[in-house]
C-alpha cells in the first residue's frame, strides 16, 4: 500500500492538514473543516494510499512558503502538485490556477473559462472538493453579486486571505 505522508500545521489562519505523494503536494487543507472525511477518502482511493504521519522536505517547503504567503512576502507558491479527482474536477482547478494574487472570479467565469457556461452549479462543488487549498485558490472565488460564498475554512478566514491580498475589484466586501 502507498503513503500519502501528512503532517498538521498550526498557521495564522487555523490547523491545516498537509499531505505529499511521491515528492507532490496533495493535501492542503483545513483540519476540521466539514468536507474533511470525503475530501481524505477521495485521496486514499485516488491514490491507493493510507495516511502517515511523516515530515519530509516538500512539506517542509510548503510550510516555509504558505508562512511566506500569509506574512504578505509570497505572492505565488512553486510547490508540485498532484490532484485528485474527475477529470471534470482537474479542469476547474486548473482554471482556478490561472486567478492572479489580487483578483477575484465567479463561478460562472469559472465554468465559463473551462468552456461550459451552464456547469456553475458543477463548478462550485468542484471547487469546495479543492483538497489543495490556498495554493488553488479556491478563496478567489465570490458570488456573481460580489458577495463572498462559501470557503471551507468559513467564511472569516475566506475575507481575511482576500483582505491579505488586497483584491482591487472587491473593495466593497471589506
Amino acid at each position: 500500500m502507498n503513503s500519502i505522508y501528512i503532517q498538521y500545521y498550526k498557521s495564522k489562519i487555523g490547523e491545516l492538514i498537509l499531505g505529499s505523494f511521491d515528492d507532490k503536494l496533495c493535501l492542503l487543507d483545513f483540519r476540521y473543516r466539514r468536507m474533511r472525511d470525503t475530501v481524505d477518502r477521495r485521496l486514499k482511493i485516488g491514490l491507493n494510499a493510507v495516511f502517515e504521519q511523516k515530515d519530509n522536505t516538500l512539506l517542509c517547503t510548503t510550510k516555509q512558503q504558505l508562512d511566506e504567503y500569509l506574512c504578505g512576502v509570497r505572492k505565488e507558491f512553486d510547490i508540485p502538485l498532484k490532484t485528485v479527482g474527475s477529470d471534470f474536477q482537474k479542469s476547474v482547478w486548473q482554471a482556478l490556477l490561472k486567478v492572479p494574487y489580487g483578483t477575484t472570479s465567479t463561478y460562472l467565469k469559472l465554468a465559463d473559462a473551462i468552456g461550459n457556461k451552464n456547469a456553475v452549479r458543477a463548478v462550485a462543488n468542484a471547487n469546495g472538493a479543492n483538497s489543495i487549498g490556498i495554493i488553488i485558490p479556491c478563496h478567489r472565488i465570490i458570488g456573481s453579486n460580489g458577495d463572498l460564498v462559501g470557503y471551507g475554512g468559513g467564511l472569516p478566514i475566506k475575507k481575511r486571505l482576500l483582505k491579505l491580498e488586497k483584491p482591487t475589484n472587491q473593495q466593497e466586501l471589506f
